[in-house]
């Protein structure tokens, strides 16, 4: 840390997630003073960098790390830039904060990984909403139960326009992989915190417009025995999320949530949300565990997010495979 006692923070990417949420929430913490910002997008760094009175800017991620004198990396990139920035911070003993999705390739997050845990680092990934009480609450109420199948729904017409922005990376599919790849990690991080059950075999198939999926299914089955299926749709019209995003269904009756909103067990609300900033929240407990160096509080490192992303590549994979069924284990060793 620096000579004041401050955590030296750099932030590796300055799109929306660093501007709108991580950098804010960062320079509200008492004691962290985000020192450096890195982009190679000369026009986005200027602006972030004046926007938070930043004064070390990079257009080289391996420059920033070697001069900027961190304690901790922010790796906010989309996930097909990340190469080994990651493994080159971890080395020099940085902290680690990785954004999801960690990566498009498996082999990426395993090296990052195996340099994680044998440098030691704090370390976390953004499945910010573990934090918020109404998933926490969920995860309560199912842990004496028994699975049989989970279902995720997501429809919301505009999203594959609106990450579809002519120009921009986000038209090449093969990179940002539509709403069931930034989403899906989410969804299958939540079902796996909710009911502490991971996918072992994966199947995807997906409807393709121009630059975007208008729909995507995802088929699984669970260690336990259990199934779950996850739909995204963002073909025009839709009815918005007026559908629950989770159904558990055990035996004896179900459970479902509602957004950010309540949760209905068996047709009764069982519990209402609150106003919650799980982005806060889980910068809050990151950056306190690496001024103590106790990291137990926190609810996502960096290797039980592999078990998220795996199989959403895995039925990725799948999909470009006209629908083979996948063993998510092989695949992520593959």
């Amino acid at each position: 840390m620096s000579v004041d006692g401050k955590v030296r923070v750099g932030i590796y990417g300055t799109g929306q997630f660093a501007t709108k949420t991580h950098i804010p929430n960062l320079q509200k913490i008492d004691g962290v003073d985000v020192v450096a910002v890195c982009d190679v997008n000369e026009d986005a760094l200027r602006e972030t960098a004046d926007a938070f009175d930043i004064l070390q800017r990079y257009t080289n991620a391996y420059e920033m790390i070697e001069q900027a004198k961190l304690d901790v990396l922010y790796s906010v990139v989309p996930a097909f830039v990340r190469t080994d920035v990651e493994i080159k911070a971890v080395e020099k003993g940085i902290h680690l904060f990785s954004e999801k999705p960690q990566s498009t390739k498996m082999s990426v997050v395993r090296a990052i990984d195996e340099a994680v845990k044998k440098a030691n680092v704090i370390n976390s990934v953004g499945f910010r909403e573990r934090y918020r009480p109404l998933f926490q609450e969920a995860k309560r109420l199912l842990a004496d139960k028994e699975i049989v199948h989970t279902h995720f729904h997501r429809a919301t017409g505009d999203w594959g326009r609106r990450a579809s922005k002519p120009g921009s990376w986000q038209q090449d599919f093969d990179k940002h992989g539509g709403m069931a790849f930034d989403w899906g990690v989410h969804a299958m991080d939540y079902i796996r915190f909710m009911t502490g059950i991971n996918a072992v075999r994966a199947q995807a198939f997906y409807d393709m417009g121009e630059g975007y999926a208008r729909s995507c299914a995802f088929n699984f089955q669970m260690d336990n025995g259990s199934t779950t299926a996850m739909n995204f749709i963002t073909a025009e019209g839709t009815n918005g999320n007026k559908r629950p995003w989770f159904t558990f269904y055990f035996e004896g009756g179900y459970l479902e949530t509602y957004g950010y909103d309540r949760i209905v067990m068996n047709g009764d609300v069982v519990f209402k949300g609150e106003d919650f900033d799980p982005w806060f929240e889980q910068a809050c407990v990151f950056i306190e565990a690496v001024k103590t160096g106790d990291g137990s509080a926190i609810l996502n490192d960096y290797h039980d997010g592999l078990f998220s992303l795996g199989p959403v590549l895995a039925g990725w994979e799948s999909s470009r495979r006209n629908g083979e069924l996948m063993d998510v284990a092989a695949f992520m060793e593959a």
